[in-house]
């Protein structure tokens, strides 16, 4: 029967084996941390089908979405997988189990009038005069996080953790190391190259973190400003800006990225190279842009539209 170290060793061998990056194997955890809260008192390894079963159910009470309660039984399914094949089970209870059928949704999108709303109100926040140096170099840096991120499509988890060195290079594109360590390269504007030189050389005026490895750096532990905060400061940028917060997070600017490029003519499978996504299929979720640019093409060229 399996140990109280099952967890640790499932982690270990997905950072091990398949190279699991530090937030995968955060989520990891969560996600199997939640079960072993549901379950009480019983082991998680000892669980049975009957038991996720009634998990998934509970998920759906507590209002989690198709594709949150997807990935809890993917994470799920991989960790029974491993006891099974470490012989630490004689069975595996995911075996029969289905995720819930995803409803088909369009991602959130910003107009290019809303990007360049939330752009134009970072820079102006960074040129106005301010209190302290502290304040100072805080609005250059949103500034800089806003204009790197429309402009190159990045995760939010690469933008924060983008080296110093990618403002010191002299170079129109700049490499990325993206999910599963593969890396890209992916272009970066003449307003996104000057703002990331002007924030290093606003550090570096300021005497601020001098021997940190980030671009974005902070007193965290991780050494970089976290995912959190940045969603925070853009929330509250958003709202200078005159937008709904609710409907501006860094996932939706990177929506805005893929789908503003996709309605000025980009291939998807550019698209689809520029965001690092492995599958086409993932990027296929924007092709409602696509739809509706066919069907403007049509309404407008087609000799008998106007009929």
């Amino acid at each position: 029967m399996a140990t109280g170290f099952d967890l640790e060793n499932f982690l270990e061998m997905l950072a091990a084996e398949r190279g699991a990056a530090d937030n995968t194997l955060a989520g990891y955890r969560r996600d199997l941390e939640d079960f072993s809260g549901f379950l009480g008192r019983r082991k998680i390894a000892e669980a049975t089908t009957d038991d996720l079963t009634a998990y998934l159910s509970d998920l759906t009470r507590r209002g989690f979405a198709e594709t949150s309660q997807a990935r809890r039984l993917s994470a799920l399914k991989q960790f029974y997988k491993f006891l099974y094949s470490e012989g630490l089970r004689e069975d595996d209870p995911t075996r029969t189990l289905s995720a819930p059928k995803k409803r088909s949704s369009l991602p959130k999108v910003l107009s290019m009038d809303d990007v360049d709303r939330l752009i134009e109100t970072a820079r102006a926040g960074s040129e106005t005069p301010h209190r302290s140096a502290a304040a100072r170099l805080r609005a250059q840096r949103l500034y800089t996080l806003i204009e790197v991120l429309y402009a190159a499509g990045l995760r939010v988890s690469e933008l924060v953790a983008l080296p110093v060195t990618a403002a010191l290079r002299d170079a129109r594109l700049i490499e990325i190391r993206g999910k599963g360590g593969k890396e890209r390269l992916v272009p970066l504007t003449p307003a996104a190259q000057a703002a990331m030189k002007d924030y290093v050389a606003l550090r570096t005026a300021e005497g601020a973190y001098g021997n940190s490895p980030w671009l974005f750096p902070s007193h965290g532990g991780s050494g970089h400003l976290t995912r959190q905060h940045f969603a925070r400061d853009l929330k509250d940028l958003a709202i200078a800006a005159g937008l709904n917060a609710a409907k501006v997070s860094p996932h939706v600017l990177r929506h805005a990225f893929a789908s503003h490029l996709l309605q000025n003519g980009a291939d998807l499978r550019v698209v689809q190279q520029l965001l690092g996504h492995a599958d086409i299929s993932t990027t296929q979720i924007y092709t409602h842009v696509l739809d509706e640019r066919l069907r403007e093409l049509v309404e407008t060229a087609h000799p008998l539209a106007k009929r």
